[in-house]
């Protein structure tokens, strides 16, 4: 994909660290409409995932701020997609969908509540059915809409797809989504109540709110339907609610990827800072701190990361979306991948954060900015450990299975299909798997399984696509490090043979770091002022610097306050 150098325009080149909150919140959303009209996607783009969506959501760009990303994320991912097929039948609705792929709205998409959570399937918000449409209602403080951002405070009109529950003649038909204005660009509009929540730590702000409704009347076009007079009840609820919000399951997948390019920055940032830092050793000689093995590690464990899953996300992708058509599996690849690319990530950021000392530790040098945003996409378009559960159960049981790699391939294949079988083995010793052994003793194995999946996976993605061997060794070395006992155990490989094998594997990829860090691709999206002293010596000129011609009159009560 060729680079179109947003990075370069100057709404990319403001430092955030240097902006008061709302500042960087209006920021946030300037830089989304800015990425947004770059990347020109249509409703077609949006509804069937074409390549040119699937380049917004792993332009590196994204990585840079998360808040925009997640503004892009609600936006695109869940509002156009949500609306984009109805278009169809709906032509009333391709406005405002023209609107939103503008970006001169905001959608928003309000569906777990604060009394829910990831139990969005049991909400309480109401649209009651009557003769000119319906009644939007928040019946309880439980029932709030939590977390995507509401405010008029930014100069910015939002509309949401709300999911309440629909009433017909006193009778429950269901969750279905409505479109509700939430506020022009400077007020709320009658009815919806935004309270703003505080900032989540150390992050990228945004107006992050609860929102709630009170007898907030709407048309009957605000049905989000292509048969507006279908309000009969499900038959099947449950599946009719996961249909509804059909566009979570692209979220799954789509969330993880700013992470990739994540990795691959910190990995940036960390080796380039190690290669000028340096320290005094015994001999009074100055030594670069990248050439002890307790740096060169965690470095280049975080590139040979970055390395394997850039190759294997855009193939997870393309098999999901092109290669089954089952539903089931497609979800499954979406669970993986964000399962195994944000532990991923979660492992190797802090890792390279603290092996640059009290620098790492700042916002201006990213990392630690991006790891309390990670935390964020843990939990956005469905809990890791939640999904991870589901999608264990279901694989266990039969219910459908997943492209895993022949077994004799690597020890990586045969660590994710022993997991597999261990598990099966205790389940076909149980009455059900709704048994209180079930939930003791499979469940909690659950997310170890499916990234275990994800690294067989990824790992045979990168044998394919010949990556280099040393970063083939290095990745390999440092899944094994995940579960050392099972491959002493099962594989024969001893502690100190990982250990060894770990030491070929990071001594052969030092050889070429400096090639590696290029090969990421990432230096033009890294502006972590220590990656070079003549960069870190040029941005403290720019921080707000202190002088003064106070002098101390009383030398004596000086000394006594000191």
């Amino acid at each position: 994909m060729a680079s179109n150098e947003l990075y370069k325009h100057p709404l990319f080149q403001i430092r955030n660290e240097l902006l008061t909150k709302d500042e960087s919140v209006a920021l946030s959303y300037k830089r989304a409409r800015l990425v947004l009209r770059t990347h020109g996607l249509t409703a077609a783009d949006v509804q069937f995932c074409s390549e040119r969506f699937w380049a917004l959501m792993m332009d590196p760009i994204c990585s840079l701020d998360i808040a925009m990303f997640t503004i892009l994320a609600a936006h695109v991912g869940l509002a156009i997609g949500t609306l984009s097929r109805h278009l169809k039948r709906r032509p009333d609705l391709q406005p405002l969908v023209n609107d939103l792929l503008r970006m001169d709205t905001v959608g928003v998409y309000l569906l777990t509540e604060r009394g829910h959570g990831l139990d969005a399937f049991n909400i309480e918000t109401t649209a009651t059915r009557t003769a000119t449409g319906y009644i939007l209602n928040t019946p309880r403080e439980e029932a709030t809409k939590f977390m995507p951002a509401t405010t008029p405070s930014f100069g910015i009109p939002k509309i949401a797809l709300v999911m309440a529950k629909m009433i017909v003649d006193g009778r429950d038909h269901g969750s279905r989504f409505f479109i509700v204005p939430i506020c022009n660009d400077r007020e709320m509009y009658r009815g919806v109540v935004s309270t703003r929540l505080p900032t989540r730590s150390g992050t990228n702000p945004l107006d992050f709110s609860l929102t709630r409704f009170d007898n907030v009347h709407l048309p009957p076009t605000a049905l989000v339907s292509s048969e507006l007079n279908n309000i009969a009840a499900p038959e099947r609820p449950l599946e009719a609610w996961w249909d509804e919000i059909w566009r979570i399951q692209l979220g799954t997948m789509a969330v993880p990827a700013p992470w990739i390019s994540a990795i691959k920055a910190a990995a940036y940032i960390g080796g380039r800072y190690s290669m000028h830092r340096r320290v005094i050793g015994t001999r009074n000689f100055p030594t670069p701190v990248i050439s002890f093995r307790t740096q060169q590690l965690p470095i280049i464990n975080a590139v040979a990361v970055a390395m394997v899953m850039d190759n294997w996300f855009p193939r997870g992708v393309r098999f999901a979306m092109e290669e089954t058509s089952d539903h089931r599996v497609r979800h499954a690849m979406s669970v993986i991948m964000k399962a195994t690319i944000c532990r991923h990530f979660q492992r190797c950021v802090p890792e390279v954060a603290e092996r640059c000392g009290a620098q790492g530790t700042f916002e201006h040098n990213y990392m630690a900015r991006i790891e309390n945003d990670g935390k964020g996409v843990i939990i956005a378009e469905g809990d890791v450990l939640t999904l991870c559960i589901r999608l264990f159960s279901e694989l266990l049981l039969g219910r459908y299975t997943v492209p895993l790699p022949d077994p004799k391939s690597s020890l990586l294949a045969q660590h994710a299909h022993s997991l597999l079988q261990e598990n099966r083995e205790i389940l076909s010793g149980l009455d059900d798997h709704r048994s209180e052994t079930f939930n003791h003793l499979v469940l909690p194995q659950s997310q170890q399984a499916i990234e275990a999946i994800g690294h067989a996976m990824a790992y045979s993605a990168a044998v394919e696509a010949n990556l280099p061997h040393p970063i083939l060794n290095v990745y390999e070395a440092l899944v094994i490090r995940q579960d050392p006992a099972w491959y002493s155990e099962q594989a024969r490989l001893p502690r100190i043979d990982q250990r060894r094998r770990e030491d070929e594997a990071i001594t052969s990829a030092m050889a070429h770091l400096d090639s590696y860090l290029d090969d990421l691709q990432i230096a033009d999206y890294v502006s972590a002022p220590i990656v070079t002293d003549e960069a870190w010596k040029a941005y403290s000129l720019s921080l707000p610097t202190y002088t003064g011609n106070a002098s101390v009159s009383n030398i004596s009560q000086m000394q006594a306050m000191l």
